[in-house]
């Protein structure tokens, strides 16, 4: 097993005990991949019974708005985990779920990555394309990004940047405090348009699931997209 593969068997237990211990059962499954400037920690079956129930009830809000005071706490422990024992400095970490496949994303970005505008990554086959997807999509659902790239981590993973995106109200109502209820709804509908562009005629597999966060301070939006394994 050579140090990646390691590090991310460590960091896959050590992110399944966290959970575990805070919210009283852990995911079924941790997968972790490590590829700079990139960590992303995809969970699945991951919904407690008590949440479950709140999902049967059509509460979701609550459980979304539950999991975001806990990954609060969490945050900073993961990225002192990640320094102290895997030598990552983490400049910021987005999260997203996924209730009703029972899945979530965490991501990590790498401090030495400095994933900004002045970052370009490699090319992929399609990568042009998928850039005016994305593009489309964000005008639908806002206006046009300043900037777009995008990062194969692995075969099954892809990571989508957007800079630039918040239109003047979306602004007004962070400054208001409303930046929760934002992510919030803006989640479901950047998903819903996602799903409906051509994305699946230009990756090599079609998508098992899709996760978006937002600093919305800095302006910048990520999605990271999960493949899966066969056409």
């Amino acid at each position: 097993m050579n140090n990646i593969q390691s590090v991310q068997t460590q960091l896959a237990s050590y992110i399944g005990k966290l959970l575990r211990d805070h919210f009283g059962k852990g995911p079924g499954s941790v997968f972790v991949s490590v590829k700079n400037p990139f960590i992303t920690i995809y969970l699945k079956e991951f919904v407690t019974p008590v949440e479950q129930v709140l999902i049967n009830q059509d509460k979701q809000t609550n459980v979304e708005k539950t999991r975001d005071y806990l990954m609060m706490e969490l945050i900073p422990e993961i990225k002192e985990y990640l320094s102290a024992n895997a030598g990552f400095s983490i400049q910021e970490v987005y999260y997203d779920w996924s209730l009703d496949t029972k899945s979530g994303m965490i991501l990590g970005v790498l401090s030495e990555g400095k994933a900004s505008k002045e970052k370009t990554w490699d090319m992929y086959p399609g990568k042009e394309n998928v850039h005016k997807e994305i593009i489309r999509m964000s005008r639908h659902a806002e206006k046009t990004p300043m900037y777009v790239d995008s990062f194969y981590l692995n075969d099954r993973t892809l990571v989508i940047m957007r800079t630039g995106i918040l239109v003047r109200i979306e602004k007004e109502l962070i400054k208001s405090g409303f930046e929760e209820e934002l992510k919030i709804t803006k989640r479901p509908l950047e998903k819903n348009l996602i799903r409906k562009t051509e994305l699946e005629e230009i990756l090599p597999s079609s998508i098992e699931n899709i996760f978006l966060d937002w600093d919305f301070n800095a302006d910048i939006s990520f999605i990271v997209i999960i493949l899966k394994p066969n056409k």
